[in-house]
């Protein structure tokens, strides 16, 4: 398995392009980052872990996630650029699929995509998406920007997303650029994901990996498709030997593990630490 770290970028603590030059020394392979437009001071939409309020403010404070990556892209050669999770239903998709192939260029084809389907319904209302639809909002984008990213002459005739024939370029050199959905892993998602991603983002509270990826590969293998689906697992707590076990058995191709927000030098220890742990670097 792969070892990814996640920031949770703030305007505090290490910057995205220190965080990515220090974990690709250290031989991490992968670094991801989240994504908030904004958070409504108003809001009806509860946090996936249940509760009525934020973990912490920086929700508040959430950085861009493609400037952050493209900042992180300039100081470093190999490190995977990703998003755990990107909202793309909260962007133009036409500027967004532009954004995210020049990223794809520049970089020399190291960007993939984990995208959620938005918790927040009022952020997401702020951006006229409907919460009832945002499933096939997100459809339609992926299916927008890949007609963009892949064909000459791309165009779109969706509900939510249309455009006629157009021109758009850089392509991203490694053509279809991967995307794996940061959600529960239940019946509904795990179909979605058979017909329209590459593969599945555990959530942080996750359990019974392997379960919910044999139901994955079941539905992978109905849509008729190609190959095994990526999993890559969020790591949120200290992981027991069962755990392990557990990512084995699920096929997870790679392991995410959160790093604090702090001064570098903090970051720097912790990334030491964890690499020494994993047998890394």
């Amino acid at each position: 398995m792969r070892n990814g770290i996640v920031l949770f970028t703030s305007d505090r603590g290490i910057t995205p392009a220190e965080l990515a030059r220090a974990a690709e020394e250290r031989g991490f392979d992968t670094l991801y980052v989240p994504e908030h437009t904004h958070i409504p001071v108003r809001r009806d939409a509860a946090h996936p872990t249940g509760g009525e309020d934020l973990p912490d403010d920086r929700y508040l404070r959430t950085l861009d996630p493609w400037v952050s990556l493209a900042t992180a892209a300039a100081v470093t050669e190999r490190i995977g650029l990703s998003t755990a999770v990107a909202l793309p239903v909260e962007s133009d998709p036409i500027t967004l699929a532009k954004q995210i192939a020049t990223l794809d260029h520049l970089s020399g084809g190291r960007v993939s995509i984990g995208a959620g389907f938005g918790w927040n319904t009022d952020e997401l209302a702020d951006h006229h998406v409907p919460a009832a639809k945002r499933r096939t909002v997100l459809k339609e984008y992926l299916e927008a920007m890949r007609a963009l990213w892949t064909e000459e002459e791309a165009a779109y005739d969706g509900e939510y997303v249309s455009f006629g024939p157009s021109w758009a370029y850089p392509k991203p050199p490694q053509g279809r650029i991967p995307v794996v959905i940061g959600a529960g892993g239940g019946p509904k998602t795990m179909k979605w994901i058979a017909a329209h991603a590459e593969g599945w983002m555990t959530t942080p509270i996750e359990t019974d990996i392997a379960d919910k990826a044999a139901l994955l590969r079941k539905e992978w293998a109905a849509a008729g498709r190609d190959g095994d689906p990526d999993i890559r697992v969020l790591v949120a707590r200290k992981p027991t030997e069962d755990d392990f076990a557990d990512w084995g058995a699920a096929g997870a191709t790679e392991l995410i593990w959160g790093v604090p927000d702090a001064d570098p030098e903090v970051v720097h220890g912790y990334l030491d630490k964890l690499a020494g742990r994993l047998g890394i670097g």
